[in-house]
């Protein structure tokens, strides 16, 4: 197996590492002590996640605002159907910076 010093490691890294993933692998020395191998990641294999659940359940129209009046008044404000809120946006002031 080939043994590089990590000088030649960085400046041939390109090439060595086209030759591990071709199966020839080789380990990196510093200072004449090896410190780690260099393999080829075997194959991979990723399942299909995307469309998994498609036909199992629909989303509701109103999704993005279910509980917004529950949520609303956690949090001190009123929700849609008490009226709206006359506080400012997070991270908005009605100032100037300073």
């Amino acid at each position: 197996m080939l043994t590089v010093n990590i000088h030649e490691a960085k400046t041939q890294l390109s090439r060595l590492v086209e030759q591990a993933a071709q199966g020839e692998s080789f380990i990196i020395a510093k200072a004449g002590r090896p410190m780690v191998k260099v393999v080829a990641l075997g194959k991979t294999t990723t399942a299909q996640r995307f469309g998994f659940m498609a036909g199992e359940f629909t989303v509701p129209d109103d999704f993005d605002s279910m509980g917004s009046d529950e949520i609303a008044a956690l949090f001190g404000a009123k929700g849609k159907s008490e009226g709206k809120s006359t506080g400012t946006r997070a991270g908005k002031s009605k100032g100037k910076a300073k």
